[in-house]
């Protein structure tokens, strides 16, 4: 919007000066393919012949107002993907990217958190430099690496390199547990989100003949990884005294400051250019991988390409927190929720670099000195971070919200798409099924019922429209299978994008996903096919986070460390169907639709199971174990 805002100043720009040289009023400017000229023709300029009499080097002063949404002849149409191509059939990525001279680079990281390293000698390390390739070693307190002149003797070093250091390990991680309920015994900062109405926790829940009608429900999310398909991978290069760094990284400025503050040089030497990686999601590996490449290319005096390898990436990279959720909540005498308390712990979600006077990567904590250990924080709402989407959407006449967020450090983490809304949805939406069941209401009508929001209405009644949400289940296609069908639903931070998601699940010793429909409204879709793609990949990623995702440790280290220890969801487990239903706002400003889908389709999913078998599984993952422990308890 801000490139839509500027362009239309531009254009008004163009526009005055070709009104000047033509000697007409402005409003009598006609500009079409790219020309300028008189309404009733004749004498025409295009923007090359203007140029020379408008001066761009001045503020935007905001007058000039961009096409309304009928005039617009490429915003509202699908785009062709010109990088596909290249993506598909090589040299698409960082990883494929090739410097002159360039050395090939790894790190050694130490095995766990809190490893200390014992011994590489001098003998040690002068054994690793006369290996074949190998250019240059750089140790400085725990951190080690090495470059080559090719990448498998790179390799080789590195795997040389863990065989000839000694760590001392210790226990500093807390236990691992089914669900994620022991974050509430640690040390946190608590705070009360929104503008609560009555206090919700003391009230005794509903009015009635009866027993009142309340429940109290816990949820959890296991530690999730980035998990891309290419490890983190970055290129650096310094000439004379200057920085250039190629990265996959979400935010470039941010991590050059991050550089020029680990370095000790002035922001204006560093120099970081993006590049295409296979998949980020928020904050993964990139980063350090972008800081990793630099020390290396300084201590070897070339340029160097360096690359995570698959353990180090599981190990190492930032995950996803753990979250913990609790709502209690209660029906009046009609059947509407009349009373609200929901808490979430969380540790938190906001260690990107580039943010204050820290240092982020995990460089600056593992050389000598290390930097000092950043404070834990987290982003306040309306964005949000563990608290994110927390406070419901729905209207509630007695609502409290809590967010607790951990101060207490265990494994590192950070930003992962969604951030806590992912988990803060699933919790909403599948409590909210929980109360509709209780009120012997339909999961659909019983939200309807409590909303307010004519956009949120529409694009729950669109996806029940699309998935044909009123009429009876199709049987189950597999033998010995249940159907089961749920519905999610969200507006992400309550200010972005309305989703609502469909889910057709059939069970048998596992979750198999038949069918999923999606309505979105993410006001003007610029590009349909983008806004389509976008919902795609987010359900499918949300699906695997819902079906499959955990990471494990132990009390001294993280245990997770391939893909046969963190599966994902495969090709032979996609939907059958999956359709995306755009709710047509051309009129109202693009709301961004990334990350939207992500707590709808865990919710829907979740509801489908209780749905399908009459069992409720709250903490996520819903893998066939945990399927196996709640058939037997139900």
């Amino acid at each position: 919007m801000a490139l839509r805002q500027i362009c239309a100043e531009v254009r008004l720009l163009f526009v005055e000066e070709a009104a000047r040289r033509l000697a007409i009023d402005p409003k009598s400017v006609r500009v079409a393919g790219g020309r300028f000229s008189a309404a009733a023709g004749g004498e025409s300029f295009s923007y090359l012949d203007l140029a020379s009499g408008v001066d761009l080097d001045r503020n935007a002063g905001g007058d000039a107002r961009p096409k309304p949404h009928g005039a617009r002849h490429i915003a509202g149409t699908s785009a062709m993907r010109p990088d596909l191509a290249q993506k598909l059939f090589g040299a698409g990525y960082i990883q494929d990217m090739v410097l002159p001279g360039m050395l090939y680079g790894r790190v050694v990281r130490p095995p766990s958190y809190a490893a200390r390293l014992v011994s590489f000698d001098e003998a040690a390390r002068q054994g690793i430099e006369r290996l074949p390739g190998v250019h240059t070693v750089l140790v400085d307190g725990r951190y080690i690496g090495v470059c080559a002149e090719r990448e498998e003797q790179a390799i080789a070093a590195a795997d040389a390199i863990r065989k000839a250091a000694a760590w001392e390990e210790s226990e500093s991680l807390p236990q691992d547990a089914p669900n994620q309920h022991w974050l509430r015994s640690l040390a946190s900062e608590d705070s009360v989100l929104g503008e609560p109405g009555d206090d919700a926790s003391g009230r005794a829940g509903g009015a009635g003949e009866g027993e009142p009608r309340c429940i109290e429900v816990d949820y959890s999310r296991p530690f999730l990884s980035h998990g891309s398909i290419g490890p983190s991978c970055a290129l650096a290069q310094w000439e004379g005294g200057r920085l250039t760094v190629w990265s996959h990284a979400q935010g470039s400025f941010p991590l050059r400051r991050e550089l020029a503050q680990h370095f000790g040089i002035d922001v204006d030497r560093v120099n970081v250019i993006h590049a295409d990686g296979a998949g980020c999601y928020g904050h993964n590996g990139a980063d350090d991988a972008a800081v990793d490449a630099a020390m290396l290319a300084r201590a070897a005096g070339r340029p160097v390409r360096l690359q995570w390898m698959r353990d180090d990436e599981f190990a190492w990279e930032p995950y996803g927190s753990a979250m913990s959720m609790r709502i209690a909540a209660g029906l009046d005498a009609q059947g509407r929720i009349d009373r609200w308390h929901h808490q979430t712990w969380s540790q938190t979600h906001v260690q990107r670099p580039g943010n204050g006077p820290w240092l982020y990567c995990l460089a600056g904590a593992h050389r000598d000195p290390p930097a000092p250990v950043p404070p834990l924080r987290d982003f306040p709402l309306p964005a949000g971070g563990g608290q994110r989407n927390a406070v419901p959407i729905y209207a509630l006449p007695s609502s409290k919200i809590e967010y607790h967020l951990i101060k207490t450090p265990s494994l590192r983490t950070s930003a992962l798409r969604a951030l806590g809304g992912y988990a803060n949805v699933f919790a909403i939406e599948s409590c909210m099924d929980e109360l509709a069941l209780l009120a012997g209401r339909d999961p659909l009508a019983f939200r309807l019922d409590h909303l307010g929001d004519a956009r949120a209405i529409d694009v729950l009644q669109a996806v029940a429209q699309a998935s044909g949400w009123h009429r009876a289940k199709d049987p189950a296609c597999r033998k010995d299978a249940v159907r089961g069908r749920g519905i999610g639903f969200a507006r992400y931070k309550n200010t972005g994008a309305y989703c609502a998601v469909v889910v057709e699940i059939e069970v048998t010793e596992r979750i198999i996903l038949d069918r999923i429909w999606v309505a979105v409204d993410a006001g003007e879709a610029i590009n349909p096919d983008g806004l389509v793609n976008q919902l795609e990949g987010g359900v499918l990623q949300s699906a695997s986070w819902t079906l499959k995702e955990a990471v494990h440790w132990n009390a001294i280290r993280v245990t997770t460390r391939s893909w046969e220890d963190y599966p994902i969801l495969g090709f032979d487990e996609l939907p059958r169907e999956l359709s995306v239903h755009i709710v047509p706002r051309p009129e109202l400003p693009p709301l961004g639709a990334g990350e939207c889908a992500a707590g709808p389709t865990a919710a829907a999913i979740a509801n489908a199971l209780a749905d399908a078998i009459g069992v409720r599984v709250r903490d996520l993952p819903l893998t066939p174990d945990r399927l196996e422990r709640a058939a037997h308890s139900g």
